[in-house]
């Protein structure tokens, strides 16, 4: 079968956020799909859909992602436009995307991964060990603040949303000492440098998928079906399926704090994983190693073990 490739005349529409780092990934997604169809740029069509997460007001506010609705929210509109054939693919960040897709839509593409560790951003110190007792960390991450909080405990985590820009500048007015971002974010916009540190995973385990991008089609759309297989990358697909698996068998919802982080040498992947209170004052953790061929299944294994350890009290705060 001959695959349909677009043209200036009928160019492959690419649904995004409008934030620089997703237009940033956008354009990369572009880039690596023109180098391996050798075709022009205006054979492809960046479409910005905003989404709920992208509202002005609730960031400036810093509303907890929890109150506005946490899944799906950087991804339902994008996802709707999709099934409705306004765009033809979505480029995602895949630590934002739920383990499910709606029906009629896969997620089976993935760009070679980016660094995967947390930057610790500030204007006034060089480490979190700097900061002094009490000091204010921003994040909105339920991962980092409890993360934070089980091993400083002595510092106070505030809400704090918004892109590189947005919270660069809110550190500057106060409002926290420091926050985290992603390194692969900084290293896409050229602004590692804005980073004090990359924090080592021994330290903050990163998100599930965290510096992967990931490319969602329609299940029946045979034609991007084919040009995204080309573009794939094999190991950040073999490492996400661990993660995502074991993101799923803990919990979907992103209601529960969850690290983890799969890492390939040879034909062996080892993962990391770990689950909190979202008050730090408990982390369980695992690390395990198997053939990349039983890397979901090693991850639901140990999903299941941690809930075991974890017993049901552990997720008590859920039914609060």
């Amino acid at each position: 079968m001959t695959t349909q490739l677009p043209s200036p005349a009928s160019p492959l529409k690419i649904g995004t956020r409008g934030s620089p780092l997703a237009l940033a990934q956008a354009y990369e997604t572009r880039s690596r799909l023109m180098r391996a169809f050798s075709l022009p740029e205006d054979a492809f069509e960046i479409v910005v859909i905003k989404t709920t997460g992208d509202n002005r007001a609730m960031i400036d506010a810093d509303r907890p992602l929890k109150e506005i609705g946490n899944k799906g929210l950087f991804t339902k509109e994008i996802e709707d436009a999709m099934i409705e054939g306004r765009i033809d693919i979505a480029v995602h960040s895949m630590k934002d995307m739920p383990t499910e897709q709606p029906p009629g839509l896969i997620l089976d593409c993935y760009l070679p991964r980016e660094d995967t560790r947390d930057a610790f951003v500030s204007v006034t110190v060089d480490s979190l060990q700097d900061l002094p007792e009490g000091a204010l960390v921003g994040s909105s991450s339920l991962r980092r603040r409890a993360q934070l909080l089980n091993k400083f405990p002595h510092l106070e985590v505030v809400e704090f949303r918004g892109n590189v820009q947005t919270r660069m500048k809110k550190l500057q007015d106060g409002v926290a000492q420091a926050t985290f971002l992603a390194m692969a974010g900084l290293n896409r916009l050229g602004m590692s440098d804005v980073a004090r540190m990359a924090i080592p995973p021994e330290d903050m385990l990163p998100a599930v998928a965290q510096g992967a991008i990931g490319i969602e089609r329609r299940t029946d759309d045979l034609d991007s079906a084919a040009m995204l297989e080309a573009i794939h990358d094999g190991p950040t697909g073999q490492r996400l399926a661990a993660e995502r698996a074991f993101l799923a068998a803990l919990d979907g919802s992103c209601e529960t704090p969850i690290a983890a982080l799969a890492e390939l040498d040879g034909n062996t992947l080892r993962l990391r994983g770990e689950v909190l209170r979202p008050d730090g004052s408990e982390r369980i953790a695992a690390d395990r190693t198997a053939q990349i061929a039983d890397g979901a299944a090693l991850a639901e294994a140990m999903a299941r073990d941690l809930l075991d350890e974890a017993g049901p009290g552990f997720f008590e705060w859920r039914e609060a």
